[in-house]
């Protein structure tokens, strides 16, 4: 089990980061071999249910997530908070997205994650947090770069 944190500052304002980080079927454009499917109809709530399938063939692995708590931004409180459950049988944690107001109109999006992967043994944490954070890192930062799907 590793868990880390990412922390990035975007001009981005807090509703436009939100929505490009929690648009979960963009991820699959910013993750190599990912194809991410929403089961529950939208709009995105607690008891959402998507899965991010990564990998070719035999070698692709199921990571079900839930959205366990969902604070999107609102005209009183602008900062949003979204917390993930990991329910799968081969990759299992949970996930945390934080994005808060920082600097004029930009924002600071704060991604904490605490990941296992199961048959993994304990010995490779190490190279599994730093696969991690750069795997989420490169993703967090390319969701906040491209532009928003109209």
């Amino acid at each position: 089990m590793v868990l880390f944190l990412l922390e990035r500052v975007t001009p981005l304002p807090v509703d436009q980061a939100w929505l490009r980080l929690t648009d979960w079927q963009r991820h699959a454009d910013v993750v190599p071999l990912t194809r991410v499917t929403v089961r529950t109809p939208p709009p995105t709530r607690e008891g959402t249910v998507f899965v991010a399938r990564s990998g070719v063939g035999r070698l692709a692995v199921d990571d079900p997530m839930e959205v366990v708590t969902w604070q999107p931004p609102t005209k009183d409180t602008n900062t949003a908070f979204c917390r993930l459950a990991k329910r799968g049988s081969i990759v299992t944690g949970w996930a945390e997205i934080e994005v808060s107001p920082c600097g004029g109109a930009g924002s600071r999006v704060l991604w904490r994650e605490d990941l296992s992967v199961r048959l993994l043994p304990r010995t490779l944490d190490g190279l599994l947090k730093l696969a991690a954070r750069w795997m989420f890192g490169r993703a967090v930062d390319s969701l906040l770069r491209q532009e928003s799907a109209s």
